[in-house]
This record gives structure tokens, sequence and C-alpha cells, in this order.
């Protein structure tokens, strides 16, 4: 069964960094495309970054600059380098791991998976 689990978060002072992981347990099928979003209390989850085919990468207006999305050797984990943060950044950070080819399971289809979220909390 796949797993997506995030780690890296934590609190930090605004200005400070941090790195987010997200790995995936379930090495067997391709990968397309990993997401970060995130998601404050009373808001709309966001997008945030985007990695897929070889290098290609897309930030939110919100991050461009700051963010770094980035995936390993082995492309089952996605890095979230986040500089310069700002309290606006306070969020739960969530991964999405897209399946390159869709999967028929108990009569569904499973198209991407979802970790549970890491913390990132920025004070000021």
């Amino acid at each position: 069964q796949v797993q997506v689990v995030e780690s890296g978060g934590g609190l930090v002072l605004a200005g400070g960094s941090l790195r987010l992981s997200c790995a995936v347990s379930d090495n067997t099928f391709e990968i397309d495309a990993f997401n970060w979003y995130r998601q404050a209390p009373g808001k709309e989850r966001e997008w945030v970054a985007h990695f897929s085919g070889a290098d290609f990468t897309n930030y939110a207006d919100s991050v461009k600059g700051r963010f770094t999305i980035s995936r390993d050797a082995a492309k089952n984990t996605a890095f979230l380098q986040m500089n310069n943060l700002k309290t606006e950044d306070t969020a739960v950070d969530l991964c999405n791991a897209r399946r390159k080819e869709p999967r028929w399971v108990s009569g569904a289809w499973e198209t991407d998976y979802w970790g549970q979220g890491t913390q990132v909390t920025v004070s000021s």
C-alpha cells in the first residue's frame, strides 16, 4: 500500500529556513509528478510548488524566489527548501505524489497519493 510521509516541519523565526521531505513508500510504480500544497487555519488549500519530468518546476507567486522543489535520484522522494520564511507561510504543508499510470483498485482509480502533512509555524 502506498504511503506518503512528509517531514521537516517545525517552528522557526521569520527569515529562517526549513527543508521539508516527502517520502513515498512504494517504488513499484513511476511517479509522474510531485506537488506541494499548504493549508492555513480557516483558509483554502493553496498549491505551492510542482515538480515533473526531468527537472520542470513551477511555483505559486507567493513563494517564488524563496522556495525550491527538488527530487532525489531514486525519484521517490521530493523536497521543499523554504528560505526567508514569513509568518504568512504558517500552515500545514502537504505533499501529493501523482502516478504516471492510474491504477484500478477495488472499483476505483488511484491517480495520486496524499501525505498527512507537516506543520510549519513561522513566528515574528
